[in-house]
């Protein structure tokens, strides 16, 4: 069976399957790379993987005849407002995350991929009154009590992991009101960062910035942020339209399984007792929702 037929019959395809495995293992191993620049201030990555990553989205753009749109949506206020909030909201996110990595929380980052999918679900509900079955609210409920144990064995709440679902979830919900596909809406995004995000770095530059007073391997790594971030987010747009939707939510879970993995096994962070019930809880909230949407799609 051919791939249109496939995408037509609303199945995976092979190729699909590959730009989205691609990309969530893409996203699942980040982590090493944003560690390797732990010296580096988070804000300072954050500016460069702005920078870095606007010429390569704009030239896959340019080479796939898809600048109408975003020319288009420069001149609609409507569109540059929602943009705004959305870049804002990514630029969050990425802080925290690269923050959560660079500083030894990233089992908190982890944990913030891992509620998300059930956050996104709730905002629906809340918003654009989804109907949730009893499987999505069980979820849900398992994902409550595990951030209030959390919240118990912290002394206050996972701030963390909180923020990054937070961030990410409700940055996924503006987006869908963009009538613009995921590529130039990104390319938009960081397109109204980067005037920000240029002034900052030269003027970290004037007083000393990593990128040309720092070593050699700290340039490299900071030109290389474009590549980390622009990669697998176009990998994932491709995949996105030839996957089923139940798929998508399934390979989602990889990368944050990847993080938890590198947070134990190679970073060595503090995985204790309360830690371990917290995480299960939510696995079986996560197995729970995925079995939901699987027969769902049935």
């Amino acid at each position: 069976m051919s791939q249109s037929e496939n995408i037509k019959k609303n199945d995976d395809t092979s190729m699909g399957l590959f730009y989205g495995v691609s990309a969530y293992f893409l996203w699942g191993v980040l982590p090493l790379y944003m560690k390797a620049m732990s010296h580096i201030p988070t804000l300072e990555i954050i500016g460069h993987r702005i920078i870095w990553s606007l010429p390569i989205v704009g030239l896959i753009l340019i080479l796939r005849g898809n600048t109408s749109s975003v020319l288009s949506a420069l001149k609609d206020p409507k569109q540059i407002l929602t943009s705004i909030l959305t870049a804002s909201l990514l630029s969050i996110n990425w802080g925290l995350y690269v923050w959560a990595i660079t500083s030894g929380h990233a089992l908190d980052a982890a944990l913030g991929y891992f509620i998300n999918p059930l956050f996104s679900i709730f905002l629906g509900a809340v918003f654009l009154k989804e109907r949730l079955n009893r499987v999505q609210w069980t979820a849900i409920a398992f994902v409550a009590l595990a951030v209030c144990l959390l919240t118990w064995d912290y002394g206050h709440p996972p701030y963390i992991s909180l923020g990054m679902t937070f961030s990410w979830g409700i940055y996924g919900f503006l987006k869908k009101s963009l009538p613009i596909g995921p590529n130039q809406g990104f390319f938009l995004e960081i397109l109204l960062l980067a005037p920000i995000a240029i002034a900052y770095i030269i003027y970290l530059e004037i007083s000393g910035g990593y990128f040309w007073h720092g070593e050699v391997q700290d340039t490299l790594l900071l030109l290389g942020c474009g590549i980390v971030t622009a990669g697998p987010l176009l990998l994932f747009a491709n995949g996105a339209k030839l996957l089923r939707l139940s798929t998508i939510g399934i390979l989602q879970y990889l990368a944050p399984t990847m993080m938890f993995l590198i947070a134990i096994f190679v970073f060595n962070e503090e995985f204790g007792t309360m830690r371990l019930i917290s995480f299960s809880i939510i696995w079986i909230s996560l197995l729970i929702y995925s079995l939901g949407i699987l027969f769902d799609d049935k």
